[in-house]
């Protein structure tokens, strides 16, 4: 489970580092860039819940080891 987070989160990254890329920053809600802009946030929040994820694990596996 763990790598396969790690592979979500590059593969996020990547597609966020991509798209950061084809935002036209004269006019970033323009007709050409707002589906790059999206993508984007969409990126960011996957990475976000990917970490929760990671997270949660751990405290999980933390609790159990202390039980």
């Amino acid at each position: 489970m763990k790598a396969f987070t790690y592979i979500l989160s590059i593969i996020a990254i990547i597609f966020v580092a991509f798209n950061l890329t084809q935002i036209d920053y004269s006019t970033p809600f323009g007709e050409d860039s707002i589906v790059a802009v999206i993508t984007v946030v969409a990126g960011l929040c996957a990475i976000l819940l990917l970490t929760i994820v990671r997270l949660s694990k751990s405290i999980e596996k933390t609790i159990k080891k202390k039980r």
